[in-house]
């Protein structure tokens, strides 16, 4: 009885842990996007944001050799693209980024020309750096 038991254990102890083990990564280009030609960016300040990623996407977007502005809404002058992005958070004794959505649009028709997500749970967390790059470095795979 002791050994059914155990093994009822076991597996319900695995099955609760699979169910917290979960991670996405995701990347879409439209047919008609060339990303290659994009070479000046503003990064719209997603308004809820109080944690910067919008500095840290463009940071990482500059490091690819982009000039990149970033604040609220859409700069005045004349940019390639508006970068957008939608940070969601969850606690788990810390807080950390569960989800992370950015999206490359046209900046006269807010078209979405490319778009990335990353998504991990309590167990394969990332730090805010990670899942910028990781979302950033899949958009540009995909859009070669």
């Amino acid at each position: 009885m002791n050994s059914i038991l155990n093994l009822f254990a076991i597996l319900a102890t695995v099955g609760l842990l699979s169910g917290c083990a979960v991670n996405r990564a995701t990347a879409n280009v439209d047919a008609t996007a060339d990303l290659d030609k994009i070479k000046t960016v503003h990064v719209s300040k997603f308004a809820p944001d109080e944690r910067g990623i919008n500095v840290i996407i463009a940071d990482k977007l500059k490091a690819k050799g982009l000039n990149v502005t970033t604040g609220p809404g859409k700069p005045e002058s004349d940019i390639d693209a508006v970068v957008t992005y939608v940070d969601k958070w969850m606690w788990d004794i810390t807080m950390y980024m569960l989800e992370l959505t950015i999206t490359i649009r046209d900046p006269k028709t807010e078209y979405p020309l490319a778009t990335g997500n990353s998504y991990h749970t309590s167990l394969t967390r990332k730090s805010p750096k990670e899942m910028v790059d990781e979302v950033v470095e899949n958009i540009y795979k995909k859009g070669k």
